[in-house]
């Protein structure tokens, strides 16, 4: 009986997952990622860095890491972000570090990222999964952003014209998920990575 050369084993069973979520504004990236913390995987979901104000009930740290100009900008000299990028006027980045740390513990990492985000780090990464969550229809986006009322008229007009914008950049992702149910998309997105686990050949994240 041949012997299974071993190059062909290590093919199966591949590292630690580094997924990018991604999609305009008002999708509802935030409500998918807090139910899938709530679901208890062994996953780590980053928490971006901004120069934004913080918001009524937010917690620094847990919803974002926020940060003055000038200590975010010492960061990025320092190459402390795997990418950043102003949106909206406010700057947004992704902490190496905690992507790092996470893969090196063997553990699948979920950073949300703007589509701008997600177009830096797939030129910049190798074998990362990017999934694009997409609204039902134009028409509910809008509505969508509409009824968060945390911007200003001309604002809230910008995130409206931009978030259409975005949807063309579909062709960037490797998959796209459809956030009319949030139970379905939460679904959709964890049968997504448990067939990533399953793929041959096995994605292998380099930072």
């Amino acid at each position: 009986m041949r012997p299974l050369d071993r190059p062909v084993y290590d093919q199966a069973g591949g590292g630690p997952l580094l997924v990018i979520l991604s999609g305009p504004s008002g999708v509802g990236k935030d409500s998918v990622l807090r139910l899938l913390k709530a679901q208890g995987h062994n996953w780590h979901f980053t928490v971006t860095a901004t120069t934004r104000a913080q918001r009524p009930g937010e917690v620094d740290g847990v919803d974002y890491v926020f940060l003055d100009r000038d200590t975010f900008h010492q960061k990025v000299e320092a190459g402390d972000f795997l990418e950043c990028a102003q949106v909206y006027g406010n700057w947004y980045g992704v902490p190496r570090d905690q992507v790092t740390g996470a893969l090196e513990e063997g553990r699948d990492v979920i950073i949300k990222a703007d589509v701008q985000g997600a177009a830096t780090i797939r030129s910049n990464v190798e074998d990362a999964v990017f999934i694009f969550l997409m609204p039902p229809s134009p028409e509910e986006l809008e509505r969508r952003l509409r009824e968060r009322k945390t911007e200003t008229t001309p604002d809230l007009e910008l995130r409206i014209r931009t978030a259409i914008d975005e949807m063309y950049q579909l062709p960037l992702f490797d998959y796209v998920v459809v956030n009319d149910l949030l139970d379905s998309a939460v679904d959709s997105i964890g049968a997504i990575m448990t067939a990533e686990k399953c793929r041959l050949p096995s994605r292998r994240v380099m930072l």
